[in-house]
């Protein structure tokens, strides 16, 4: 499979008669964008709203960020299973708008979303910070039920991204970046000498607005499944949770893994990176048990001598981790593991709720508990009441000046367990 990522540099917007690129600045038709949503029956009402870099701006609760993509050539659409056909994606050409982000905001659960602040400290803790942020508030028919909202937002964010990348898919892209996954024989044979790896990606899948989708289908439904990482590039996994906002890898993300990206940077190189091992993440004791050996029976077949291991939330999924640690170290595939921590906010409570002396390589994204005080803003987009109940607020976070004391649980990305943040170190 070979991929081809057209990227169109976005480094402004603004509202205007036709949505297009001119000179990197996204116009964007608003009633046009608010129509083409507002098809969708569940939907009450259709905020759009502009944020930049370094604009005085608060944007709350998040639900949803999405890189706006849509296919050159290649059969099928991007998104499988809600804007495409349900076909293989992961071939051909996609185009899209670098820089620019849709924003889905809205109450579907008070305790799960997140904040992204424009400037401020917190800017320095959501990669979104850096971006050119379509803001999408929804407003739900009452009558809708807390699955169908999150549906619906769902659905609204991929909808709008999509609209937006098809409506300039014309302008000429400043790069193109190239992307190949060979068959697996032919994947097996190459690069003699070096290490085969594999990267074990672990899918929120614990129900109750815990969801990752896949080609259109719930990942708790399914088994590990092998995939080629042009396709995760290409839309097929979809983020549907609610989970804390700090480590959720919500759509954006998966459109733009990091693990993926630096594995294909040492391939050929340093290793002979083999494929994509998508998991999921279970509440029961069997399922965890029955996804760990089958992941790492994958592993084994592909012959891997290593893997990485990538985390979604905490608590209850640090079992899952530790199992497909365990596992993977037991048959012989060395392992690395990628997870932030929840150390309390003086950073000396235990990390992770699960542990195994087989996991001896870890990289954090980061102490989610720590604390920060996120300064008023000139403008909110959302809605700030939700400050006391989000995850990572307490009774009290939002105080009268309009300013806020959170954990960085609530910031968006903030210790995104894929190192799709801003803190960290490389080590050279």
């Amino acid at each position: 499979m070979k991929l081809e990522l057209h990227k169109a540099p976005v480094r402004s917007l603004r509202f205007g008669p036709q949505t297009t690129l001119e000179n990197d600045v996204l116009v964007i038709n608003q009633q046009e964008l608010q129509a083409l949503l507002l098809e969708d029956p569940r939907l009450a009402a259709v905020t759009v709203d502009l944020a930049h870099p370094g604009e005085s701006i608060r944007i709350m609760p998040v639900k949803d960020a999405v890189e706006p993509r849509c296919k050159l050539s290649g059969g099928n659409e991007v998104f499988p299973g809600f804007i495409g056909g349900v076909e293989t994606v992961g071939q051909g050409a996609t185009f899209v708008l670098e820089g620019a982000t849709v924003l889905t905001t809205g109450r579907l659960v008070a305790p799960q979303e997140g904040i992204v602040d424009m400037s401020g400290p917190g800017a320095a803790y959501t990669p979104f910070s850096s971006t050119c942020n379509i803001v999408l508030g929804l407003t739900p028919r009452e009558d809708v039920t807390l699955h169908e909202a999150e549906a619906t937002c769902r659905m609204v964010g991929l909808k709008a991204a999509h609209y937006l990348a098809c409506r300039c898919k014309a302008a000429k892209a400043a790069r193109v970046e190239h992307y190949a996954f060979p068959p697996l024989a032919e994947a097996m044979a190459a690069h003699p000498g070096l290490p085969k790896v594999a990267y074990i990606y672990m899918l929120q899948s614990q129900g109750l607005l815990h969801d990752t989708w896949v080609y259109g289908v719930d990942a708790k439904k399914t088994l590990p499944t092998l995939i080629s990482p042009t396709e995760i590039m290409d839309g097929a996994v979809i983020s549907g949770n609610c989970v804390s906002a700090c480590d959720k890898n919500n759509t954006y993300v998966h459109q733009n893994n990091p693990i993926i990206k630096a594995l294909y940077a040492r391939h050929g190189k340093e290793i002979n990176f083999v494929g994509v091992i998508l998991t999921n993440e279970n509440v029961t004791l069997a399922d965890k048990q029955r996804s760990s050996s089958y992941a790492v029976k994958l592993a084994s077949m592909l012959g891997v001598t290593a893997a990485v291991i990538s985390e979604e939330g905490f608590g209850n999924p640090d079992a899952d981790l530790v199992l497909n640690c365990v596992k993977a170290e037991s048959a012989g595939i060395k392992t690395v593991l990628v997870t932030d921590e929840y150390a309390g906010a003086n950073g000396a409570s235990q990390s992770l709720a699960d542990s195994c002396p087989e996991g001896t390589a870890v990289v954090t994204a980061g102490n989610a508990n720590a604390t920060i005080v996120l300064p008023p803003m000139a403008k909110v987009l959302g809605d700030p009441a939700q400050a006391d109940v989000i995850a990572g607020g307490f009774f009290g976070s939002l105080r009268a000046d309009g300013s806020m004391e959170v954990e960085l649980q609530a910031i968006l990305g903030a210790t995104n367990e894929l190192g799709f943040n801003k803190i960290g170190a490389y080590t050279i």
